[in-house]
């Protein structure tokens, strides 16, 4: 049986690890990601890093990366200089039809239709405030309207 302080120190350093796998993704979100290359970088199994990883932040590791990847994909569209398959590679997803609905699950829209309402809608306003005000919803989040620019 574990004592209570080994297993304190063992969650905190399981936490510093999931940081870690977050910090990569928030980095490395254009890269071709998997949760057992994540996990091998971590010394840790896939089943275990997935187990806690959503324990500590809500969600699996892959939503999260979406989340991510979309969320660029939404900066891209509001330049407004790549189209939307270039965009889809350009963030890291490989399938067209994949980011599409996953894009369409989160904002409430399709790629295409973003670019060309919410984005027009951001004109003067500064990037930051725009990131924040369209910031992308998680499936367990979803409202029944699409999200409203201030």
């Amino acid at each position: 049986m574990t004592s209570r302080p080994a297993a304190a120190h063992q969650h905190l350093r399981d936490l510093v690890r999931l940081r870690r796998v977050r910090d990569r993704m928030d980095r490395e979100y254009a890269e071709p990601l998997d949760v057992e290359a994540l996990a091998r970088g971590e010394h840790m199994s896939a089943g275990h890093l997935s187990r806690e990883f959503r324990r500590a932040y809500g969600e699996s590791p892959y939503s999260y990366l979406m989340t991510r990847r979309i969320e660029r994909a939404m900066a891209l569209l509001r330049r407004g200089d790549l189209s939307v398959t270039e965009i889809c590679f350009a963030v890291g997803c490989s399938s067209l039809g994949t980011f599409s609905t996953r894009f369409s699950e989160l904002v409430g829209m399709p790629p295409s239709v973003y670019r060309q309402t919410v984005a027009h809608e951001t004109d003067g306003i500064p990037s930051c405030l725009a990131k924040q005000a369209g910031r992308p919803v998680r499936n367990r989040e979803v409202r029944d309207t699409a999200p409203v620019l201030a």
